[in-house]
């Protein structure tokens, strides 16, 4: 439905540009160019009239495309904007008070017992 409304828009468009271009304006302008007084011999001495109902057809019908194209695509998803997940950033530590790295213990040795004096076996 959304393909083929959008389809409609466009052939509206197009054609409500090439009648506002046929239309004779003050000073004859693109319609002359491009034949417009042929046009107006075709319709005959009304041809103003036929012209300027056709373009306000052509307006109507741009108008309820566009309002019926805003009202489906406002229906449809948000945004790829929203689908998109934001990674979260980690928590940073505070710095410690004694900037000094610790000394590594070797993990053959075994810590001193409390007493103060070790055992021997």
């Amino acid at each position: 439905m959304y393909s083929i409304l959008i389809v409609v828009h466009v052939i509206i468009s197009l054609f409500l540009i090439a009648v506002i271009l046929l239309q004779a304006g003050k000073g004859g302008g693109l319609a002359d160019t491009f034949g417009g007084s042929q046009m107006q011999n075709l319709f005959g001495t009304k041809s103003t009239t036929v012209l300027t109902k056709l373009t306000a057809v052509c307006a109507i019908g741009f108008i309820v495309t566009c309002i019926s194209l805003a009202l489906i695509s406002s229906h449809q998803a948000r945004s790829i904007v929203d689908n998109v997940s934001i990674p979260q950033a980690a928590p940073v530590s505070a710095p410690q008070a004694n900037p000094m790295p610790q000394a590594k213990v070797p993990a053959s040795v075994e810590p001193a017992q409390q007493g103060g004096a070790s055992e021997v076996k």
